[in-house]
């Protein structure tokens, strides 16, 4: 095919029409992206656990819709089954003295079998909407958007209410500094198990929402999640300083993070739309999330190079 054919082949309106879905898609990962914000900016923890509890919280909701439970009350149920998994990888680090990243990588290998189990011995399970009543499907994107939407500002609203009161603070602080957390009278142990249990329960939400949005529940639908959260992440962060600068508050960083997933996912939709080969997509996830990784580096780069340059000239005027 010539570059001409190439181009005559993309479609704008394919591209357009297909924005809605990517949106709603990004908003379900950003919410998770956020409970990766907790662990990895305010808990300063690398937790991979989050690959296995994103299929917990899948496999948890498409088990329990499937027996009957209403989808509300399954993904409430997939909040707490993640919470418990953020809580062995916050026993394993805090009790045991495991480093915190092979703590997650740990209790991520062992919730693929365990992720299994719940799903009954098999790879994936599906739910249609035709046959289950579902909060979100892929067949109504307008109201997925409105339903993902409204629970995105919930879920802001009350991050940010908690993050306000005496535990909230306190938890940030042992993110900032540990040993003056620990000075100030403050279990940095139980801190640590709180969030990593809150991490790991948002995780598992997003997770039951994204399988009632696709119709199912995979064993590797949780694979490379920790990328995707950390890719919505820093984009978010990236935005939101450019934008806001010193006035980018709490609740606008986690704001940020949302729109940070829903920017991740429209790249991937124009690459798709762009028929570039599917076996890349991983490389160009990974180029995408080093080089936003890199942006604040070299803006800090930038920025002393900026300050040493005026101190050299001050000092030459000087003369």
């Amino acid at each position: 095919m010539g570059i001409g054919s190439y181009f005559a082949s993309l479609n704008p309106f394919n591209l357009l029409t297909s924005l809605p879905a990517g949106i709603a898609q990004g908003l379900i990962w950003g919410i998770m992206a956020i409970g990766v914000y907790i662990t990895f900016r305010i808990l300063d923890i690398a937790d991979l656990s989050v690959d296995g509890t994103f299929t917990t919280g899948a496999a948890t909701t498409v088990m329990l819709i499937i027996a009957g439970c209403p989808a509300w009350l399954a993904v409430i149920v997939a909040f707490a089954a993640g919470m418990i998994a953020g809580t062995v990888t916050g026993l394993l680090h805090t009790m045991l003295g495991i480093p915190a990243i092979l703590a997650g990588i740990l209790t991520q290998f062992a919730m693929y079998s365990i992720n299994l189990a719940i799903m009954g011995m098999k790879a994936n399970q599906a739910i249609s909407v035709d046959k289950y009543h579902l909060l979100i499907s892929s067949r109504n994107i307008g109201m997925a958007l409105l339903v993902v939407g409204i629970l995105t500002i919930v879920i802001i609203f009350l991050l940010y209410r908690f993050f306000g009161t005496e535990l909230g603070c306190a938890f940030r602080a042992t993110g900032a500094n540990n040993a003056m957390a620990k000075a100030q009278g403050i279990n940095i142990k139980m801190m640590k198990i709180i969030g990593l249990a809150l991490s790991n329960a948002i995780v598992a939400f997003s997770g039951g929402l994204m399988a009632q949005y696709q119709g199912y529940s995979d064993i590797n639908m949780g694979r490379g999640a920790i990328v995707i959260g950390l890719a919505a992440v820093i984009i978010g962060e990236v935005l939101g300083e450019a934008i806001f600068k010193k006035h980018l508050s709490f609740w606008l960083k986690l704001a940020f993070v949302v729109i940070g997933g829903i920017l991740y996912y429209i790249f991937i939709i124009i690459v798709l739309w762009l028929k570039l080969d599917s076996n890349f997509l991983k490389l160009l996830q990974a180029a995408v999330v080093a080089v936003f990784l890199a942006v604040p580096y070299i803006r800090s780069v930038q920025k002393s190079s900026f300050k040493k340059a005026g101190k050299n000239a001050m000092k030459g005027g000087g003369r």
